[in-house]
C-alpha cells in the first residue's frame, strides 16, 4: 500500500484514529493527511468536497462517528443517527468522486440482531431485531456497510468495510459513568487501590462471555484489509473471548489492588454470550497478536500518565 493515507478521525486523539496513525507511522507513512473537528466538519458536505479537492487523498480509513453509551443513545437519537449518517455519506461520496483508489468504513458489531446466533458470522447482518438501547447509531452504520456495497456494484469502485468487535487501549474512554466495562473496571480498580478500600463489589455473577481487542490490534488488522482485501461482504475483526470474572480479576492483578473482589449475583448478568465469529479474517491471513495482559499493562500505563485522578 503506497500513496497518501488519509485517516478521516478526530485529531482530538480518539481511540481508533490514534491507534491507525501510530500504526501507519510505525510503517514509515509520513504522508498522513489527518483533520480535527475544529478544522474540518465532516458533517458539512461543501467542507468535506473542499477538503478532498484540495487534498487528493488516495487512500481513505473513515474511523470518525459519533458514539455513546446507552444513556447517550436513548437521549440523543436524532444526533447518533443524523450525524453518523451525515458524516459517512459525505465522505464516502467524496472520496469515489474525487478519485481515491480505495476506502475503508469502519463499523461496529453492534450491527448484529440482540439476538443473533454466537459466535455472530457476517451473514447475521439484518436476519433480526437489533438491541433498541443502541438501533440509531447501528441502523447508521449498516447505512455505511450498505454504502460501500453499492458503490463498488454501481462504480465497480473499492470499498471495504470492517466490523471491530469491543475495543480497547490508550485514548480510551475511563469516565466514571459512561465508559464500557474493561475502563470501568479498571478505573475502580485504581481508585480502590488509591484509597485502601478492602473490597471492590462488580455487579453479576461474572460469568457471561465477552470479547475485546486492543486498539493496536485493529489497526495492525486495518492495514491487513487495505492490503489484502477487496470484497463486497463486510469482514468481522474480532479479539479474545474471556468471562466477566476472568477480566475482573486480571484487571485487578495488573492495576496491583490487594483487597478482595466481591460479585453483587442479584445484579443482572446481561447477554450470555457476545462473540464474532473471525474465521473470515483469520482465512484471510490475519489474527490478533496481542495478550490480553498485555494490553491491559500497556492500557493501564497510559492511564496512569494521562488520566487525571
Amino acid at each position: 500500500m503506497s500513496g497518501a493515507i488519509n485517516d478521516l478521525c478526530r485529531r482530538s486523539p480518539g481511540l481508533v484514529g490514534s491507534a491507525i496513525v501510530r500504526k501507519l507511522q510505525a510503517l514509515g507513512f509520513t504522508n498522513l493527511v489527518l483533520r480535527g473537528h475544529a478544522e474540518l466538519d465532516l458533517t458539512r458536505q461543501n467542507d468535506v468536497e473542499s477538503f478532498f479537492a484540495v487534498e487528493k487523498p488516495q487512500f481513505v480509513i473513515l474511523a470518525a462517528a459519533k458514539v455513546g453509551g446507552i444513556h447517550a443513545n436513548n437521549t440523543y437519537p436524532a444526533d447518533f443517527i443524523a450525524v453518523n449518517l451525515q458524516i459517512q455519506t459525505n465522505v464516502i461520496d467524496a472520496s469515489y468522486r474525487f478519485g481515491v483508489k480505495k476506502l475503508l468504513f469502519l463499523g461496529s458489531s453492534c450491527i448484529y440482531p440482540k439476538f443473533a446466533p454466537q459466535p455472530i458470522p457476517e451473514s447475521a447482518l439484518l436476519t433480526g431485531p437489533l438491541e433498541p438501547t443502541n438501533e440509531w447509531y447501528a441502523i447508521a452504520k449498516i447505512a455505511g456497510i450498505k454504502m460501500c456495497q453499492a458503490y463498488r456494484i454501481q462504480y465497480n469502485w473499492d470499498a471495504i468495510s470492517g466490523m471491530p468487535t469491543n475495543l480497547y487501549g490508550p485514548h480510551d474512554n475511563f469516565h466514571p459513568e459512561n465508559s464500557h466495562v474493561l475502563p470501568a473496571l479498571m478505573r475502580r480498580f485504581h481508585e480502590a487501590k488509591v484509597k485502601g478500600a478492602k473490597e471492590v463489589v462488580v455487579w453479576g455473577s461474572g460469568s457471561p462471555l465477552r470479547e475485546f481487542l486492543h486498539v493496536d490490534d485493529l489497526a495492525d488488522g486495518v492495514v491487513f484489509l487495505m492490503e489484502n482485501y477487496s470484497g463486497l461482504e463486510h469482514v468481522n475483526v474480532g479479539g479474545k473471548e474471556v468471562t466477566i470474572k476472568e477480566l475482573a480479576e486480571l484487571v485487578k492483578e495488573v492495576v496491583g489492588f490487594e483487597g478482595e473482589l466481591v460479585w453483587d449475583s442479584s445484579k443482572p448478568d446481561g447477554t450470555p454470550r457476545k462473540l464474532m465469529d473471525s474465521s473470515k479474517l483469520a482465512g484471510l491471513g490475519w489474527t490478533p497478536k496481542i495478550s490480553l495482559k498485555d494490553g491491559l499493562v500497556d492500557t493501564y500505563k497510559w492511564y496512569l500518565g494521562n488520566v487525571k485522578q
